[in-house]
This record gives C-alpha cells, sequence and structure tokens, in this order.
C-alpha cells in the first residue's frame, strides 16, 4: 500500500506504477490494472486514472525473473488424440501458450521438445491462443509441416469450435464476415478490431448449440485463421464469450470468477482434415473440459428459477 504525496499529484497510474516497479514489463502492470488487481482507495480504476495527493494505491504481488538467468522449459507430455510418424495432435488446455514469447519464456511446443529429446522434428502447424483449449497439430516431419500450412492458407481443413456468450442467440445457422485488423494499444498489447477500410477478410459460420438463461452455447467453424478471429467476430456481433479478457465483459468474468469457472469459454472442439502425407480423412474431436461442463450444469440447474 502507497500513500500519494504531492510529488506524484495528477500522475497518471500507469507511469506511477513504472516508477515503482522497475523492471515489472508494461503488459503486466496494465494487466494488473485492468484485472483490478490494482486499486486507488479500494476501487478499480483505469490506466487513464491521474493520482491525487493523499490516494491510497494498492500494488499486488508482481514476481520477476532473473534477467540473467534463463528458465530451464519443464518436460510435458499434453493429452495425445492422435499420433503417427508424421503429425501429433494433442489436447491443449487453457492457460497454457503454445510458444514462448510475448513475456512466455516457454510454451507446449517447447514442453514436448523437452520431453521428447529422441524427437528431430517437432513444429506447430497452426496456432491456438492461451486461453483456448482444444485440438492443437504438431508436424513430427517438414514434409507434413510444408503441407498442413498450405492446407491452413487455403482454408482446406475444418476447424470447429465451441464458445459460452452473453446473450441469447437467435440464428440457428449465421455467417460473419467482418474484416479484421490488427494493432498495438499504447502499452504494447495486441488488439484485433472490425475495420472496414484496413482490415483483412474473415469468415466465421456460427451456429446455435443450447440456450440457457443470460447465455448461448454456439458452435463456430472458421473458414479464415485470423487473430483472434472468433472473439472479434462474436463480440462485434453483440454476443461477447464468457471469461474474454480482451473483448468480453468485465462483470461477467467477475460473476463467473465467484462460480469458480476463471478462464475463457472458448475450445477447439473438432478438426476434420486430410492427413498430410497419405492424405486419409481425419475427423478428430476434444470433448468439453470438466470444468467448462461443469459450468454449463451450473447454469442448467438455474435456468428455470430465474
Amino acid at each position: 500500500m502507497i500513500r500519494v504525496d504531492a510529488g506524484a499529484d495528477g500522475q497518471r497510474i500507469d507511469n506511477f506504477l513504472v516508477r515503482h516497479c522497475k523492471g515489472v514489463p508494461k503488459s503486466h502492470l496494465y494487466k494488473a490494472i485492468r484485472s483490478g488487481q490494482v486499486r486507488v482507495n479500494k476501487g478499480r480504476i483505469s490506466s487513464e486514472y491521474r493520482l491525487q495527493d493523499g490516494d491510497e494505491v494498492r500494488i499486488p504481488p508482481l514476481r520477476m525473473a532473473d534477467p540473467e538467468r534463463k528458465p530451464a522449459v519443464p518436460k510435458a507430455e499434453f493429452p495425445i488424440v492422435y499420433e503417427d510418424e508424421a503429425i501429433l495432435v494433442v489436447n491443449k488446455p487453457a492457460g497454457v501458450a503454445v510458444h514462448g514469447g510475448s513475456g512466455v519464456s516457454f510454451g507446449v511446443i517447447e514442453q514436448l521438445r523437452a520431453a521428447r529429446p529422441e524427437s528431430k522434428f517437432l513444429e506447430l502447424a497452426h496456432r491456438l491462443d492461451k486461453e483456448t483449449s482444444g485440438l492443437l497439430i504438431i508436424a513430427k516431419k517438414r514434409s507434413a509441416l510444408v503441407v498442413l500450412h498450405d492446407m491452413m492458407r487455403q482454408s482446406e481443413g475444418h476447424k470447429y469450435y465451441l464458445a459460452l456468450v452473453v446473450g441469447a442467440w437467435q440464428a440457428n445457422r449465421q455467417e460473419i464476415k467482418l474484416p479484421l485488423y490488427k494493432y498495438l494499444t499504447p502499452d504494447g498489447e495486441r488488439r484485433v478490431r472490425v475495420d472496414k477500410e484496413h482490415g483483412k477478410y474473415a469468415h466465421t459460420i456460427v451456429t446455435k448449440v443450447a440456450q440457457y438463461q443470460g447465455y448461448s452455447l454456439v458452435g463456430a467453424q472458421l473458414k479464415t485463421g485470423r487473430t483472434h478471429q472468433i472473439r472479434v467476430h462474436l463480440a462485434a456481433s453483440g454476443f461477447p464469450i464468457v471469461g474474454d479478457e480482451k473483448y468480453g465483459r468485465d462483470e461477467v468474468r467477475e460473476l463467473m470468477a465467484k462460480k469458480g469457472f476463471k478462464r475463457m469459454f472458448l475450445h477447439a472442439h473438432r478438426l476434420s482434415f486430410n492427413h498430410p502425407l497419405t492424405g486419409e480423412k481425419l475427423v478428430l474431436e476434444a470433448p468439453l473440459p470438466a470444468e467448462c461442463e461443469q459450468l454449463l450444469k451450473s447454469l442448467s440447474a438455474t435456468a428455470g428459477r430465474l
């Protein structure tokens, strides 16, 4: 707890934190502000808030890594859905990045390489957001990777997701074609927005799966593979995904956290594609994680009483 004196009167909270938390990445500080971990006079504030003499600022614990010491990558295997000599398909849990970078020391691919030192080649065929769970393809041969990358560019494979959104989704099937533009926020965070002038073509097919009181479970099929595509398309349509920190609603995320659900409800449920070397048609599925199923059960139980 720090009490603001006259020397910091009028200073923005983000600049105040940079000064008091030397060496902590700005992205960590902004996330702490957004998530409500940083508080002023016991209340939430935005990064633009200007401090006043006498304000009491709560700064949460922020762990720093030794910049001179590169952390060892822990070995890890993930639930295997399919594997042969050319490809590996795993069921990635939420909260795990697919690769290191952007403040993350390691991800799925680095952990798999550490767990499989005998494997000479392991490369990601595509990506999933850190917060998204579900099916992830890894190539075990360069020849397979080349075909898979070309398949993704041509949108020849089919990726199906399940998402719980806020609101009552009406259409049984709806096509969303809104161009998406990637940009960086002032604090260096990657974001995506609908931008008809500068955005790239993006196409998502959304289907209604189940209805709950105030929420809907929808299926989303990617026809293109833009960054954050499903998340932004659904939010732009007025149906943000439950638990989405970037494009969702804070009050919904806080409500779900009280229920014990502390992740984004987006799951890569099914993959349909031709094997990159044999041409065999593969249809692979990963069921909803237990925490997602549990949340749906709790919503079903309360739907009749609301």
